[in-house]
């Protein structure tokens, strides 16, 4: 695979609100053409959180999921891998419900952290009451994913033929792996999910994403695991890009991440910044995986087997 990259598009996030970013697709159709013109830029894989569609609010309505992922599959071959992460408030209950429509791929959380998104509350821009509500309100939110948490998770991917994406926000994650292996909950072989520069967690830089790398090569096993990374922020993003590159690993951006497409210009679409890591990984010598490479790269069942 060092040929090829796999480059992951999430296309709208469960964290960030619209008045951020013009940009950000809150409808369902908004989402679905996002999407499409992600897949068409060289993204394999479709990362789908969904939004109230009359204010932007993040939910986990199963309805609009059951639209998004429907009409994502009607127009691409991506593999979609809907979010079990979910937003601000959500019990894991209500998050693993999406796996009902039997995904080729979601995500997995591997442990509780703080998700702080405070600071931008402060910026200057015209919030609805509720989206800086949201935002303040993450100094009092812990993002919880604990073992029970994991083992309901797992056991809900199980029953859906599912394959879990590993989101690892923070080195000490990686040991909570190794025990969900020790008691049964996971085994190998994993997809993992460098996720760094969520403010409560690891930060976006370089030797952080190669010490996560490392440490997982020696807790889990160099051979057990593929890798990814995606960086939260403009420098985040494209330095871990740039990074996982290097080190032969895959790489994820979109709108849920960063919305700027430079230091001095915010993005205009999803497909505009995998548009730039597929240029980033050409100088690389990679070329984007089709969705079919992708899918046996990450060992998926295939989309004949999705409920929706």
């Amino acid at each position: 695979m060092n040929d090829t990259v796999i480059i992951t598009c999430a296309l709208t996030g469960g964290m960030t609100v619209p008045a951020q970013s013009k940009a950000i697709p809150i409808t369902v159709d908004q989402i679905v053409e996002e999407g499409v013109k992600a897949a068409e830029a060289g993204a394999s894989v479709l990362h789908v959180h969904v939004r109230e569609e009359t204010t932007g609010r993040p939910v986990a309505d199963l309805d609009l999921f059951e639209r998004a992922l429907s009409e994502l599959r009607k127009h691409t071959d991506a593999v979609l891998q809907p979010t079990t992460g979910g937003g601000r408030g959500m019990t894991v209950e209500e998050r693993a419900s999406v796996l009902k429509f039997r995904p080729e791929m979601a995500t997995f959380n591997a442990g509780s952290f703080n998700f702080g998104l405070f600071p931008v509350a402060a910026r200057d821009l015209p919030f609805a009451d509720w989206e800086r509500e949201y935002l303040e309100g993450t100094t009092d939110y812990i993002f919880r994913n604990t073992f029970a948490d994991m083992t309901y998770m797992a056991e809900q991917m199980r029953q859906s033929d599912t394959r879990p994406e590993i989101e690892v926000y923070d080195v000490g994650q990686i040991y909570n792996l190794e025990q969900l292996v020790k008691d049964g909950v996971l085994e190998a072989p994993f997809n993992l999910q460098f996720v760094l520069g969520v403010l409560g967690a690891n930060a976006a830089e370089p030797d952080q994403l190669i010490h996560m790398l490392r440490t997982a090569e020696r807790v889990l096993g160099k051979d057990s695991f593929t890798w990814s990374a995606a960086g939260v922020g403009y420098r985040g993003e494209f330095n871990l890009a740039a990074m996982s590159l290097m080190l032969g690993g895959n790489v994820r951006v979109g709108l849920e991440d960063n919305l700027r497409v430079s230091k001095r210009e915010q993005a205009t679409s999803n497909a505009q910044l995998v548009t730039k890591v597929a240029d980033l990984a050409s100088m690389f010598d990679r070329t984007p995986a089709t969705p079919d490479e992708a899918r046996a790269h990450l060992g998926l069942k295939g989309s004949s087997s999705v409920a929706f």
